[in-house]
């Protein structure tokens, strides 16, 4: 889609836009969640965003994720090496942690879009 700005006329020419039907393909098993932290800002993801989750996909390599570790959420980007789960942040800020099994790993399912506002009036902290 062009960046430009439409002609009033372009409004007739489409069929109405559903963003459930964009954000919630498996509507049953998604759902939207606040984040706060900035472990996930270097793909695009910013404290006070809202993520579409959605728990009817399989998690992969590359996946960012809502999991659970040893009884706290985080949302982190999965990846498997040599068969060990890790889950990574994408700040440098923040190490990636290797996930053993003793530490309970629980994947609740899959960050599909994130929401945020480009106003300045969102949650965001210091957003501009």
């Amino acid at each position: 889609m062009p960046a430009g700005f439409p002609s009033p006329a372009d409004d007739q020419l489409d069929a109405p836009f559903d963003l459930t039907q964009l954000l919630f393909r498996n509507p049953a098993s998604t759902f939207l969640a606040r984040v706060s932290g900035d472990s996930m800002t270097g793909a695009g993801i910013q404290p006070g965003d809202l993520v579409a989750v959605d728990r009817a996909l399989r998690p992969g390599h590359g996946s960012i994720v809502v999991a659970v570790v040893e009884g706290e959420h985080t949302l982190k980007r999965l990846q498997l090496r040599a068969g060990q789960p890790w889950l990574v942040a994408e700040n440098p800020r923040y190490p990636p942690l290797p996930v053993s099994r003793d530490m309970g790993l629980v994947v609740w399912g899959v960050v599909t879009h994130v929401i945020h506002s480009l106003s300045g009036n969102g949650t965001g902290a210091g957003r501009r």
